[in-house]
């Protein structure tokens, strides 16, 4: 059986079955409505032979004289009343007559024997026990069903009449099945054949109109044809004209679904590549479609524009760039008039110098552009990269000068406190000038040996023992070797740490002291006690730790020299920490940067590149101290 007939199949039979239960509810409801129809008559008919009872006992007893205290005698004095009484005589009988499902109507003593009947074979009996008719308003259609359509039956509707609140007479209507039966057939069958011709149209409705919906799969199925054609996808087999559409589309739609999984795969690669490498530009990057909307953006365009850039996904050109800003106002009047920028360069309301430039894409066969690329390029950046390049050049020439230097004083010095010690020793303690001047002259060596060791050390390379450091431990370690200093001093250390770990591959004591190097500079620098403030933070790349104080500054003529070896502005300075300091920053690929005002502190930026694999297993142990924590 073809699919496509095992659809319509099922969707016809779906229909079939809610119509039979939507025409079997109709039909039970309609039977329930003519069963209560036929009580309520019924009902009527009761309390009409009640009414007609009392009248009739009422008149029969007027002027007779009964013995109520000889129940037979008031019996047979009431019986004979109702037997005389012709309007309920002829009461009985019409009812009889006109109601098609009354079969007898009969009044009964409280002992149950018939007082007075239509069925003459009653008279003085006792009636036959009846099921109540009142049951079948409670039943379930199909048993109401069972009851009409089986072996007749003769239900009972009775009404009472009490004397002296007791019951003394009874008026029994008995109604049967067969009469039912007989009053409900036209109607019944009328009801069967209309929900008969519903269900028969609702097959025939369904079955075309699932030809209908299905008749569109042709071509669909010719499209995706041509989508393949189109596409150059090979097909995995030709396909068969004997098997249906259906199939033939549900397989071409899968042969289409793997390629285009196998496609999003390649974008997922792609795209994982390319933010990748954008993320390593030190260049903005911005890419718009032909509707203005941004939808490339690179890392490093966060540091333009002091936004982030999940929130610039999908926004217009003119909601990212403010037009109060040079820079804003530039890129939006450029997009707007259509015209390039080549490498313009703006200056910001902060004195910042960025070269923008703005390239439009366009298709040869479209007729609009796609879009529009923004390259936003860092000159300070640029100088700041000169500058350090310039100073690494210098610490490199110093690095040579020095190991060629300390290699030729080493030895002359060396010579010269040999043969001091001859001297010394032929020479007579009587002589005691002489000596005092050749004490000088030995300290003044030494001295001098000391710096000479100093440079060979500083020029000697440093084998960098990395390993993965917390950088909250190895700060926190600093701040609590200086802090008796520190203390001494008067100056206050407010520190601010993340709660995760901060993970970093270095050499712990050369950053220990590095970073010990700039807080005693700091301190240093507060002579009358302040506020050393600390602050770790981390973001994509870098752990980024600044140590600010609240001294006095330094010029801007001293701030480029303060990494030079030697140079100090103390009185008892060696200038040896600061360049040190900036040597084990370069050795672990980092940036060290200054900001000072004079009069109001320094601040010192250091940024330590952060592996990504120690940053992820960081996270991960930070998660289960956690885990463990909420579980203890």
């Amino acid at each position: 059986m073809r699919l496509k007939s095992k659809i319509v199949a099922a969707i016809t039979g779906l229909v079939f079955v809610v119509s039979s239960f939507l025409s079997w509810l109709y039909l039970s409801a309609l039977l329930k409505q003519h069963i209560e129809q036929s009580y309520s008559a019924t009902d009527v008919i009761a309390h009409q032979m009640l009414f007609a009872l009392r009248e009739s006992i009422a008149n029969g007893l007027n002027n007779r004289k009964v013995d109520t205290n000889d129940p037979a005698a008031f019996r047979i004095a009431v019986a004979d009343a109702l037997r005389k009484d012709p309007g309920l005589n002829a009461l009985m009988n019409s009812i009889i007559s006109y109601s098609p499902t009354v079969f007898d109507v009969s009044i009964a003593d409280k002992s149950g024997r018939a007082l007075l009947s239509t069925d003459p074979t009653q008279q003085d009996q006792l009636l036959p026990t009846r099921p109540e008719y009142g049951a079948l308003l409670n039943v379930s259609p199909i048993s109401t069903l069972e009851v009409l359509l089986g072996p007749p039956r003769v239900y009972d509707l009775s009404l009472g009449l009490d004397l002296n609140r007791q019951r003394f007479l009874t008026v029994h209507i008995g109604i049967r099945t067969t009469l039912l039966r007989n009053a409900f057939e036209p109607w019944l069958v009328e009801a069967m054949w209309v929900t008969s011709l519903v269900i028969l149209s609702s097959l025939a409705v369904s079955a075309f109109l699932a030809n209908l919906a299905l008749k569109p799969l042709e071509d669909i199925s010719r499209r995706l044809d041509l989508l393949q054609s189109e596409g150059k996808m090979q097909s995995e087999a030709e396909p068969d004209e004997s098997v249906d559409t259906v199939a033939q589309v549900s397989h071409k739609i899968e042969r289409i679904g793997r390629r285009m999984r196998n496609v999003e795969e390649v974008f997922s690669a792609l795209k994982e590549n390319l933010d990748q490498i954008l993320s390593n530009l030190q260049d903005g990057m911005m890419l718009f479609t032909r509707d203005a909307r941004a939808v490339l953006i690179s890392s490093s365009v966060e540091r333009f524009l002091g936004r982030d850039r999940d929130q610039m996904f999908g926004a217009t050109i003119h909601e990212i760039f403010n037009r109060g800003t040079i820079l804003g106002r530039t890129i939006r009047q450029a997009f707007d008039a259509g015209i390039s920028l080549v490498q313009e360069e703006v200056t910001t309301e902060t004195g910042r110098r960025v070269e923008v430039s703005l390239d439009f894409i366009y298709d040869e066969n479209s007729a609009g552009g796609l879009g529009a690329l923004l390259t936003l390029h860092d000159l300070e950046s640029l100088r700041e990269i000169e500058n350090e390049l310039e100073l690494s050049r210098r610490m490199a020439a110093i690095g040579r000068l020095t190991s060629g230097v300390g290699h030729e004083v080493k030895n002359p010095i060396n010579a010269i406190v040999v043969h001091l010690e001859l001297l010394r020793n032929k020479m007579s303690a009587e002589d005691s000038a002489s000596l005092r001047h050749l004490e000088i002259i030995q300290s003044e060596i030494e001295r001098l040996d000391r710096v000479v060791q100093t440079l060979v050390d500083f020029s000697r390379p440093v084998e960098l023992r990395l390993q993965d450091h917390d950088l909250r431990a190895v700060l926190s370690s600093v701040l609590t070797l200086a802090s008796a200093e520190l203390e001494t001093m008067g100056i206050e250390v407010a520190s601010t740490l993340p709660e995760r770990m901060v993970l970093v591959k270095v050499d712990g004591d050369l950053l220990r002291q590095a970073l010990l190097n700039i807080v005693l500079n700091g301190a240093q620098a507060m002579q009358n006690g302040g506020r050393l403030e600390v602050l770790l933070a981390e973001d994509a790349r870098w752990a980024v730790l600044s140590i600010s104080d609240q001294g006095e500054g330094i010029a801007t003529d001293v701030l480029p020299k303060i990494f030079d070896l030697y140079f100090t502005t103390k009185k008892t300075g060696s200038g040896i920490g600061l360049a040190m300091t900036y040597r084990i920053v370069q050795l672990h690929n980092g940036k060290i940067d200054v900001e000072s005002h004079v009069g109001r502190g320094t601040k010192f930026t250091l940024r330590i590149p952060i592996n990504s694999d120690t940053r992820q297993r960081g996270q991960l142990e930070t998660a289960t101290t956690l885990l463990e924590e909420q579980q203890g």
